[in-house]
């Protein structure tokens, strides 16, 4: 199994166009919004979430480029872990591809069609096929058998009106794990994380390579970053469970690294506040020291 990480930064990217908060004028190096691609073979490639930076992240990716025809594309499918506009306006810019096949959890899948219609926007173009991703079942995707996990239920601000026992019933987030049967390979992306839920050490066992929300880096950032006395209020609402403090993300990985010394952890969808962004931050070093990477867009992953 392949991978690559197209974009490792939360909606808006970093810098982020309308923030001149510490992080984003720092230097550190831009990340695009978060979005990965994986494929069993070298030659189909599925995409997780659609960022609305997919154009430039496919184009600056080579094992997607277009070919070998003069309208063939290696992109095969898209699978959402969620329907926040940062993960699904990209579908949008993929409507030239003559369709895909998307997967998403029933409540995204209803989302799309009624709060933000990109269904049925996407209808008028050919070839669109809509999966709903299962958490009580594998599925085949390109040759990889895909799990999902429930890791949250946060709903896009936009579909809040949704009524509870139509579509949006079910779970709104979940992380995926991608296994390839012919290496033994496994890689859990879970960029959207509201706690460590009961369970999520078993769907990550086993895995090489781990990817996290590493929104926010403490409790109290947002609110210290952009100097907003609702801010850390704001945060709390957002359903991410912060990287460091009781029960961050970090001290789980710290509980768990001992016993899994052939998996690699890292962090993605970093908040444009996160000082972890800032190789040169106190923060930065703080999460290398402990075990976890914090990896750049267009790393490349091989498992």
């Amino acid at each position: 199994m392949r991978a690559v990480l197209l974009g490792t930064a939360a909606g808006g990217g970093c810098p982020q166009w309308n923030c001149a908060c510490p992080v984003c004028t720092s230097g550190a190096p831009a990340r695009g919004q978060d979005g990965l691609a994986v494929s069993a073979d070298g030659v189909s490639w599925y995409l997780v979430n659609a960022s609305p930076d997919i154009r430039a992240q496919i184009l600056a990716t080579s094992e997607l480029a277009a070919g070998p025809g003069p309208r063939d594309t290696p992109v095969r499918g898209v699978l959402l872990t969620d329907a926040e506009i940062d993960h699904t306006l990209g579908l949008m810019m993929l409507r030239e591809g003559g369709g895909l096949r998307v997967w998403a959890p029933r409540a995204v899948l209803g989302a799309l069609d009624e709060a933000f219609p990109v269904r049925g926007i996407l209808g008028g173009y050919s070839g669109w096929e809509w999966s709903e991703t299962s958490v009580d079942k594998e599925q085949d995707v390109g040759g990889l058998r895909v799990s999902a996990f429930a890791v949250g239920a946060k709903r896009p601000k936009y579909a809040r009106s949704l009524s509870a026992d139509g579509p949006g019933d079910g779970p709104w987030v979940v992380a995926y794990r991608f296994e390839d049967p012919a290496t033994g390979g496994a890689l859990v992306y879970a960029p959207c994380l509201a706690t460590w839920p009961d369970g999520f050490d078993e769907f990550t066992a086993g895995a090489g390579y781990v990817l996290l929300d590493g929104t926010f880096h403490s409790t109290r950032e947002f609110g210290g970053a952009t100097g907003s006395a609702g801010a850390t209020g704001a945060q709390a609402a957002m359903g991410h469970l912060p990287v460091t403090g009781e029960g961050g993300s970090l001290a789980h990985i710290r509980r768990l690294r001992a016993g899994r010394p052939g998996t690699r952890w890292a962090y993605t969808h970093l908040n444009n506040t996160n000082p972890m962004a800032d190789p040169r931050s106190e923060a930065h070093r703080e999460v290398r020291a402990a075990g976890a990477e914090i990896p750049p867009d267009g790393t490349r992953v091989d498992l």
